[in-house]
C-alpha cells in the first residue's frame, strides 16, 4: 500500500521562505555585484581623465622626458606627443601605438587589451592607457566587497526565519501531542491558549466535537447499562418460570395457564429487543444523511400505521381510525421530506401505545391537518393521535420521552418504556416538534407531531 504524501505545514513554510530568501539574496547579490562593476569602471574611467588633465601643460614633474625603467610595476602607461607630432614623454615598456584616437578607446597590443584616453590641447597630445586585465581584476574586488554583506546575512536571515517559524508553529504541534496523548474516552477540551488565530477556529471546531461525542458516548453507556437492567427482570422471570413449569405437577390446565404466561413473557422480552433495536438504529441515524429521504405523501403513511395497528385494536374493541370531522385526511396529499419507513414506525409507537393503554371499547382518533397560512407550496402539518385512555399526569408529560420511563398512571399496562423514546428520536431526526396534552374531545391523552412540508 503506497504511503501517503507528507504535506507538513511547517515543512512547507520552511521550504518557500528559505528558497524565496536564497532567491532574493541571489538576485540582489548578482544585481549588487553588476553595479559594482560598472560603478568601478566609471571610476577608472573617471581616474584617467583625471590624470589626462594633469598633464596638460606638459610632463609630470620629476617625470623624466624620455624612456625609462622605473614605472615597469605602474598599470598606466603615459605617451605625449608634442604639436608637431615629436613624441616628448612615454612610458617603458608601453606597446601602445603611435596614433592617438581622442576620447576612449579599447586598444589590443602584443596580446594584451587596454583602455586609452586620448586629450589634445594647443601645445600637445596626451595619452593614458590603463591594462584592462588589472583594472578587471581591481573591479572585481570592489564588486565582492559589495556581494560580501549578502553572503554573510542571507544565512543569518534563514536561520531567523527558521526560529521564527518553529516557534509560530509550536501551539500547533503542542496541541497534536495533546491529542495523541489522550485515552480513547477522553473528550476534554483543547487548550487554545497561544494558538494562531487561522488555527484557533479548528480547535474550536474540534471541541464542539468533542463535547458532541462526549455526550454520544455517554448516552450509549446509559443505555447499554438501562438496556442491562430492563433485561434482566425479563429474563429472569422467563428462567423462573420455566423453572416452575419443570417442576410443577398440577392439571393440564395449570400447566397451560403456566405456558401461556411464559409465552407472554416471551413476547414481552421479544418486543424489548425489537424496541432497544429500533431506538439505537435510530439514533445513530441522527448524525447521518438519509440517502432514501426525499418528498412523502404523509396521508400513506397515516393510512398503513392505522392498518397495522388495527388488529391489536380489534382485539381489545377499540374503534380506531381517522377523526369523524373536519379534522379528517385533507383532500389533496400533504408532502414531508423524510423517511417513510421511520415515520411509519413513529405513528404505530404513537397508535400502539393509545391502543395499548385505552380501557377495552375505548376510542383512538388520528387526525391530519395542513397550514399552509395562505401559501399553498410552503406550510405545516399537524398530525394528531387522541385517545379515551387514562392520559398522562402533567407532570410527568415531560419525562416520558425518556427511555425506559413509565409513568405510575399507566401502571396496570406493562411496558417497556421505550415507544415515545423511539417516537421523540424519529421527531428530532425529521425536524418535528412533539406536544402532549390533555384530548378535549376524548378526556385521554393528546399526542401532536408538527412538521414542516415540502415542495410538490
Amino acid at each position: 500500500m503506497k504511503a501517503p504524501a507528507s504535506h507538513s505545514l511547517r515543512r512547507r513554510l520552511l521550504w518557500f521562505v528559505l528558497v524565496a530568501i536564497l532567491l532574493a539574496a541571489v538576485l540582489q547579490a548578482v544585481t549588487a555585484y553588476r553595479g559594482a562593476l560598472q560603478q568601478a569602471d566609471a571610476m577608472f574611467d573617471d581616474h584617467l581623465q583625471q590624470v589626462a588633465r594633469s598633464m596638460r601643460s606638459g610632463a609630470p614633474l620629476g617625470m623624466p622626458l624620455k624612456d625609462s625603467d622605473d614605472d615597469a610595476g605602474f598599470d598606466l602607461y603615459v605617451q605625449i606627443w608634442g604639436q608637431d607630432g615629436t613624441p616628448i614623454f612615454r612610458s617603458t615598456h608601453s606597446a601602445l601605438p603611435p596614433r592617438a584616437v581622442l576620447g576612449f578607446s579599447d586598444v589590443e597590443a602584443n596580446g594584451n587589451r587596454y583602455r586609452v584616453y586620448s586629450l589634445q590641447t594647443p601645445l600637445q597630445t596626451v595619452q593614458i592607457a590603463q591594462n584592462l586585465s588589472a583594472r578587471t581584476a581591481r573591479a572585481r574586488a570592489l564588486a565582492a566587497r559589495a556581494v560580501l554583506p549578502f553572503i554573510l546575512l542571507t544565512p543569518l536571515l534563514m536561520l531567523a526565519v527558521w526560529w521564527v517559524i518553529s516557534r509560530s508553529l509550536a501551539p500547533i504541534e503542542r496541541a497534536r501531542r495533546q491529542v495523541a496523548s489522550r485515552a480513547a474516552d477522553d473528550f476534554s477540551p483543547l487548550a487554545d491558549t497561544d494558538l494562531p488565530d487561522e488555527v484557533r477556529p479548528l480547535v474550536d471546531e474540534l471541541n464542539l466535537l468533542f463535547g458532541r461525542v462526549r455526550g454520544a458516548f455517554d448516552a450509549q453507556r446509559n443505555f447499554v447499562a438501562d438496556a442491562a437492567h430492563e433485561l434482566r427482570s425479563p429474563l429472569t422471570a422467563l428462567k423462573l418460570q420455566a423453572q416452575a413449569l419443570r417442576r410443577t405437577d398440577d392439571e393440564p390446565a395449570a400447566r397451560e395457564a403456566g405456558i401461556a404466561r411464559l409465552n407472554q413473557g416471551i413476547d414481552r422480552a421479544i418486543r424489548l429487543v425489537e424496541q432497544l433495536l429500533t431506538l439505537a438504529r435510530e439514533e445513530a441515524s441522527l448524525a447521518q444523511t438519509d440517502a432514501v429521504a426525499g418528498p412523502i405523501d404523509l396521508q400513506d403513511v397515516v393510512r398503513l400505521a392505522v392498518a397495522d395497528v388495527l388488529p391489536l385494536a380489534a382485539h381489545k374493541h377499540i374503534d380506531l381510525g381517522l377523526a369523524d370531522n373536519e379534522e379528517g385526511l385533507p383532500v389533496q396529499p400533504v408532502l414531508v421530506t423524510g423517511q417513510r419507513e421511520a415515520l411509519r414506525m413513529m405513528l404505530r409507537n404513537l397508535l400502539e401505545n393509545a391502543v395499548k393503554y385505552t380501557p377495552d371499547s375505548g376510542r383512538v382518533d388520528v387526525s391530519l391537518q395542513l397550514q399552509t397560512d395562505g401559501n399553498e407550496s410552503k406550510g405545516q402539518c399537524l398530525l394528531t393521535v387522541e385517545d379515551s385512555g387514562p392520559g398522562i399526569a402533567p407532570e410527568d408529560r415531560s419525562r416520558v420521552f425518556d427511555r425506559f420511563y413509565r409513568s405510575s398512571d399507566v401502571a396496570p399496562e406493562t411496558g417497556s418504556g421505550l415507544g415515545l423514546a423511539i417516537v421523540k428520536t424519529i421527531a428530532d431526526r425529521h425536524g418535528a416538534t412533539l406536544q402532549l396534552d390533555a384530548s378535549p374531545r376524548l378526556g385521554g391523552l393528546r399526542v401532536q407531531v408538527r412538521m414542516d412540508t415540502a415542495h410538490p
